[in-house]
């Protein structure tokens, strides 16, 4: 590699990590304000909210890579085009096409990325994201958890603790189960506490009074109890086990045995097919965007004011070869044996670059008059 391929392709890796951080930062800041609040609402500590953000981050990464990368080969091409660097490189003998090299070598650096994101680290995190959040949701004394808001666990179950001591007292507490239409419980505690046995959650009452209200004899029952338990498990009902789900799957076993797991994940088959492909496209459309983002702008030449009419039509053609991408997805899902068309959008990508280059590399030029 020359020393000019070293330094184009360190030129773009900074800008590529420069813009991937800004648009993980941008994405992930609008995500994690919903997540804190919902998280905290439900009792949760700092701890889960970092461990969801960090479980959450390679979808994310993977999102915005390939606009990173675009971004990245416009930004330093115009850079270089500016600075008159690349008008000096052609004075010297080099071609678009040599040009180009540092940018193949910078796409595949970024192909190799996206292929362990999208091959290994997404489908990892995803499933651990979705079994830690299966877990919160289903754990019944951390969303009990929460001072001085009346909670609704379930629907007719209202509980509220006025105080949680630091000792794991609950002070004042309030529970009303309207589940059953005809009967109204109702339970006011002045001390309980939350004790886990190997059948459930059960929470403790002390110095309390239990109110039964029959609404067909419209007659009210109150007991006073010195110390009563009641099963606060049942406010939730038990998980259901649930099949695995196509995006958790390693590609190996979906490209081997694409049947067998539509039949096990109740997925159509198509569905399965653009998922394990898309995980093979995802990265070439990579090295499509950064050959058509620097060949687009090769063919402005040099100018002081510069390529700006080059860098929007680089991203008109980005979003025709996304666009094709999406246009692709339909017809494989319907018909799973269509699969060759997951590869299209890239294939239309490296070609479109290519077409850039061999322009860029034979320019037109006007036609002289005649002589008179």
């Amino acid at each position: 590699m020359s020393r000019f391929d070293r330094y184009m392709l360190s030129q773009l890796l900074i800008l590529f990590s420069f813009f991937a951080l800004v648009l993980v930062s941008v994405y992930w800041v609008n995500r994690a304000v919903v997540l804190f609040d919902t998280l905290i609402a439900n009792g949760q500590s700092a701890w889960v909210f970092l461990e969801f953000s960090a479980l959450s981050l390679p979808r994310v990464i993977r999102m915005v890579m390939p606009m990173s990368v675009f971004v990245a080969a416009v930004y330093v091409t115009n850079r270089l085009s500016s600075e008159s660097e690349l008008t000096v490189m052609q004075a010297t003998g080099f071609s678009p096409w040599r040009l180009a090299r540092p940018v193949l070598f910078y796409g595949i650096i970024v192909m190799a990325m996206m292929s362990v994101l999208t091959h290994v680290l997404v489908p990892i995190s995803s499933e651990q994201l979705t079994r830690r959040q299966k877990e919160v949701t289903e754990n019944v004394t951390a969303r009990l958890l929460t001072e001085g808001t009346f909670l609704h666990p379930t629907s007719g179950v209202t509980f509220y603790i006025r105080e949680i001591t630091p000792d794991g007292v609950l002070h004042d507490v309030f529970l009303s189960d309207r589940r059953k239409p005809q009967e109204v419980v109702t339970y006011t505690a002045a001390q309980s506490f939350i004790v886990n046995t190997e059948a459930g959650s059960r929470l403790v009452m002390v110095e309390g009074l239990s109110q039964i209200h029959l609404a067909q004899s419209d007659r009210l029952f109150t007991t006073n109890f010195s110390d009563f338990t009641y099963d606060i498990s049942s406010l939730i009902g038990k998980p259901e086990q649930e099949r695995r789900r196509m995006e958790f799957i390693a590609t190996p076993e979906l490209l081997l045995a694409p049947r067998a797991v539509s039949a096990e994940t109740g997925v159509p088959y198509g569905w399965v097919m653009e998922e394990v492909h898309s995980r093979f496209n995802r990265p070439l459309m990579v090295i499509s965007a950064a050959l058509v983002g620097f060949a687009t702008l090769l063919l402005g030449g040099f100018s002081r004011f510069g390529v700006w009419r080059q860098i929007v039509i680089a991203f008109v053609l980005l979003v025709l070869v996304e666009g094709s991408r999406s246009a692709t997805l339909d017809p494989v899902r319907s018909n799973g044996d269509l699969w060759p068309l997951i590869y299209l959008p890239a294939l239309f990508g490296l070609v479109l670059g290519a077409g850039l280059l061999w322009l860029a590399s034979h320019p037109l030029r006007p036609a002289r008059k005649a002589a008179a």
